[in-house]
């Protein structure tokens, strides 16, 4: 479960990690008021989990109570990316001397935490990672050890992070850490840390994301489930129970199985298209399922071409494409759909499906080439 900025930021504070005062406007009348409660410079910032919110016009600096009107004003109800902005966030402004990046997440094949420090902060890791990797100061942690502060201070040390940032540093490392691990994150980022012409430090920004798996031990992230997600597509997924992710292109996506699902993702980008989902319908491919899966697909008016991609393994092809048929008797379908079925049964599975291809309906012998036709199709 993925928070947005002022849920993270207020995630960091519970473990003590110093962040700019503020905090959240619903209306143009609360974001004033929090203005003039923190303090002028303020910045006023749209609250959405999607990159790109300075581009967009959803990030401005305000010096008074008239640019705190006309600039919340705008970001309220601005649409980044497909999401509304329905949140503020007001923050005290910060001057800024260096900004730097610090994350832990998991390292699934070591079986280790992993803590990601640099002294090149407020771009995306990717690009410090592409660029210039050595910029990068990675760190593994044995969860039965933990991170102390003498190693956090070696970590800092080997990041290069300017001596007089380097103490503070060290200690939100471990108040970072102890977020990451108590509170159950499955990441816990800061980009950027910032250091003040003051020599503070502290968290600009707050990126946290939250594992389901230990909500039973958190009663509080109810609070935090029910602003989940503002996409309706996502909101229907769930009501409907699938494994959906919503993204910005046209071909909609159905798979069972995630590394198949992120397979058809690649193959569909790989031959000049853009998905607009991610969709792992599982082990289950009868009609209810399929049904859903299609219905959830055919309410995004982004698609314009709809990839069945199916591979039978305990799950049988002929059953999927009697669950393919029966689920567009009770759908109807906008986008035309381009299966790909393979492994058990497949054989039957297409000669279920033999009767009833049409412009419409089509089957293909390899994800590249079903995958080349969606595309084509989507930009017809």
């Amino acid at each position: 479960m993925d928070l947005f900025e002022y849920q993270g930021k207020q995630y960091f504070a519970r473990f003590g990690i110093a962040i700019s005062p503020g905090d959240v406007a619903d209306t143009v009348d609360e974001a004033l008021a929090v203005a003039r409660e923190v303090g002028y410079p303020v910045v006023v910032k749209a609250q959405v989990k999607v990159g790109g919110r300075g581009k967009a016009g959803g990030v401005k600096l305000a010096n008074n109570d008239d640019e705190v009107r006309l600039h919340a004003g705008n970001i309220l109800g601005l649409d980044i990316k497909g999401h509304v902005v329905k949140r503020l966030w007001i923050e005290h402004a910060s001057d800024i001397e260096k900004e730097y990046y610090a994350s832990f997440t998991l390292d699934r094949p070591n079986k280790t935490h992993l803590g990601m420090l640099s002294a090149q902060g407020g771009v995306e890791i990717e690009v410090v990672a592409e660029e210039n990797p050595d910029a990068i100061a990675f760190l593994s942690i044995d969860p039965v050890r933990g991170l102390d502060l003498a190693t956090a201070r070696r970590w800092v040390d080997e990041a290069q992070l300017d001596e007089v940032a380097r103490e503070q540093a060290a200690e939100i490392l471990v108040k970072l850490y102890r977020c990451y691990t108590e509170g159950d994150c499955d990441l816990a980022e800061i980009n950027p840390l910032i250091l003040t012409p003051e020599g503070k430090v502290h968290a600009l920004d707050a990126k946290v994301t939250l594992d389901e798996n230990a909500s039973f031990r958190h009663p509080e992230w109810a609070a935090y489930r029910a602003t989940e997600t503002d996409d309706p597509r996502e909101k229907m997924a769930k009501e409907k129970g699938l494994n959906y992710i919503g993204l910005d292109g046209s071909v909609g996506i159905i798979a069972n199985g995630a590394g198949l699902a992120m397979s058809t993702l690649d193959v569909v980008n790989q031959v000049g298209g853009t998905a607009a989902n991610f969709l792992d319908i599982g082990g289950g491919a009868d009609a209810a399922v399929m049904a859903a899966a299609l219905e959830v697909i055919n309410a995004d008016p982004k698609v314009k071409s709809i990839f069945v991609n199916i591979f039978g393994g305990i799950t049988r092809v002929d059953e999927v494409a009697n669950g393919v048929l029966e689920a567009l008797k009770r759908v109807s379908i906008t986008s035309p759909i381009v299966l790909r079925l393979d492994g058990t049964n497949a054989v039957e599975g297409r000669a279920i499906l033999a009767p009833h291809l049409n412009e419409s309906l089509i089957t293909e012998a390899t994800m590249l080439d079903a995958a080349r036709r969606a595309v084509t199709l989507a930009k017809a």
